[in-house]
């Protein structure tokens, strides 16, 4: 009785980590996200649950003149497992920028 109790337990945690990638997107136009490949994409490091690491992109010289279309920062899968092995001592964050007149797909 105990062990199933704690195999649902288990499960119901695994599914809450393994859903729980976020992103978040901002649009210069207010239209729907943009689903192609980035112009930039890199990762960054975080630490002690997030309360350490700032960074910045400098989006001018990333779109080379070109309007910022669509900006990014998201937690992948990859993300998502070092933080869990690590215990949210060092968490690593993906930026993504699009640019204006993209040619990506």
């Amino acid at each position: 009785m105990k062990g199933r109790y704690l195999n649902k337990l288990l499960i119901v945690v695994l599914a809450t980590v393994l859903s729980a990638c976020s992103s978040v997107t901002l649009r210069t136009d207010g239209a729907e996200k943009t689903k192609t490949n980035p112009d930039f994409q890199q990762s960054y490091d975080y630490w002690w649950w997030g309360l350490d690491g700032k960074h910045s992109i400098n989006v001018r010289e990333v779109c080379q003149g070109r309007k910022v279309k669509q900006m990014q920062s998201v937690t992948t899968l990859p993300n998502l497992f070092v933080s869990i092995f690590t215990l949210g001592i060092y968490q690593p964050r993906t930026a993504r920028v699009w640019c204006e007149g993209s040619n990506h797909g």
